[in-house]
């Protein structure tokens, strides 16, 4: 795996991959469908804990910088963690000296995160009752689409202390083209009429959908700071077997009749050994943060 990057990309973006007015563009964006409002859909938000330990034997960490700059951002190390899942992401917080409490609906993924150390309380963060208690930052990896961006934000705006950073961040992955062409024909084959995803054709200008909402809910809920985009870029290599291993776990895997999961497997399995029996992966972590007004 090489070292995460935060590099700065775009004209408008600053140091360390910011830009200001995050999600600003909405209008432009490519539209994501429903995979972007998944807190519509709690059956899809709370089906990964089938496999809770592929989740999270396969499913990688966040790049250091990221974790760094949130608690650089924070004005201590309280963390609220929601949609936690197994507890990749509030492992990784603990071991930079943070005390990490989960919020996640899964009662099997919170099984498994409590086993590796993590607390966690089963509830949606709707739903979840913090009982009084205040935290410095408000985090969630790759789960924020399964919260409804308006209240969420506004519960996180109840429960960061003033000054403190709600953060939501998210992998963005782009497949290279030899194996994005294997899970296009195996869509081609067991579903003819339904389009390649846009998240996998058109990653990170798909997600931006995503991060507008996002924003947007952020500012509909008021008491934050204009929210910012941050954007952490790197790579990670896959063998044939790894890549396997976590496809499974991957949302726009679960559209296909489970009957036909192997086939795909074979396919892009296939396609990953003709060229090498490996491949580098470009991802993004892409946060949208905002701080907690003082009043």
């Amino acid at each position: 795996m090489s070292a995460p990057e935060n590099r700065a990309q775009d004209p408008g973006r600053g140091d360390a991959g910011e830009v200001r007015g995050a999600g600003s563009d909405a209008t432009q964006a490519l539209t994501a469908g429903d995979l972007f409002s998944g807190h519509r859909d709690r059956r899809a938000a709370e089906s990964f804990g089938v496999d809770a330990a592929r989740y999270d034997r396969t499913r990688p960490d966040y790049p250091d910088a990221l974790v760094q700059r949130i608690i650089a951002a924070s004005p201590g190390r309280e963390v609220l963690d929601v949609g936690c899942g197994t507890g990749i992401v509030a492992r990784q917080f603990q071991a930079a000296g943070c005390t990490v409490v989960g919020v996640e609906p899964d009662v099997r993924m919170a099984e498994f995160a409590r086993s590796t150390g993590v607390e966690v309380e089963v509830a949606t963060l709707e739903a979840w009752d913090p009982a009084g208690r205040q935290f410095d930052a408000v985090i969630a990896g790759t789960a924020w689409h399964w919260v409804d961006p308006v209240a969420g934000a506004s519960k996180a705006a109840q429960v960061l202390r003033p000054g403190g950073l709600l953060a939501p961040f998210h992998h963005v992955f782009q497949l290279p083209p030899e194996v994005l062409d294997a899970l296009a024909s195996a869509y081609r084959t067991v579903a003819p009429e339904s389009p390649l995803p846009l998240p996998l054709t058109q990653a990170l200008a798909a997600y931006q959908t995503l991060f507008a909402k996002t924003a947007d809910g952020i500012r509909q809920a008021g008491e934050f700071s204009e929210p910012v985009q941050w954007q952490f870029d790197w790579e990670r290599a896959y063998t044939t077997g790894e890549w396997l291993d976590q496809l499974p776990s991957q949302p726009f895997i679960r559209l296909f009749p489970p009957e036909k999961l192997p086939d795909v497997l074979e396919g892009v399995g296939t396609a990953v050994d003709s060229i090498g029996g490996s491949f580098t992966m470009r991802y993004s972590a892409v946060a949208i943060t905002a701080t907690r007004q003082v009043t």
